[in-house]
């Protein structure tokens, strides 16, 4: 459990709001993704952390949520980018309200934008932690079958 310093050497400085701490981290984030760092993605979940992504059973713990990430990754996610819209914080929770794009590249070259919102529980466990990671497209269902059914039959067309 977190407990502040109660040292006499107490720095004059003021500690960081949790607001400018957890979008850095939320940026470390995307930065570390983007780079394919997956390990250092799910070093930013507590042990308990769950990454629970839409269409996909949730990863439970850093070492599943790392396998998940690299999914992802080498199944063309790329280029990810954030905004965090809202923090809220109380005590050792917090919560991350934003916005994201992403495009994925398919095995043929072609390229599509995804867009949605996420949602981030945060623990501080003497450094804050996600505990929980949930995002959801924005695109309509007809809208991502549509790419599906032409990304399918970009890569087997029908016979003649």
């Amino acid at each position: 459990m977190y407990r502040p310093f109660s040292g006499s050497f107490a720095d004059s400085r003021p500690f960081p709001d949790v607001q400018s701490v957890i979008r850095d981290i939320a940026q470390d984030f995307v930065t570390n993704f983007n780079t394919g760092n997956y390990d250092q993605v799910a070093a930013l979940f507590a042990e308990d952390g769950v990454f629970m992504a839409p269409h996909n059973e949730p990863a439970y713990g850093p070492k599943a949520i790392e396998r998940k990430l690299r999914q992802f990754g080498e199944s063309g996610y790329q280029d990810l980018r954030i905004e965090t819209v809202r923090v809220e914080a109380s005590g050792d929770l917090a919560m991350e309200i934003g916005r994201y794009s992403v495009s994925i590249r398919e095995a043929d070259g072609t390229t599509h934008s995804d867009r949605g919102k996420y949602l981030k529980a945060w623990r501080r466990l003497g450094a804050w932690l996600i505990v929980a990671d949930c995002w959801s497209s924005n695109l309509s269902v007809a809208t991502l079958t549509q790419t599906a059914d032409v990304q399918s039959l970009a890569a087997h067309p029908p016979a003649a």
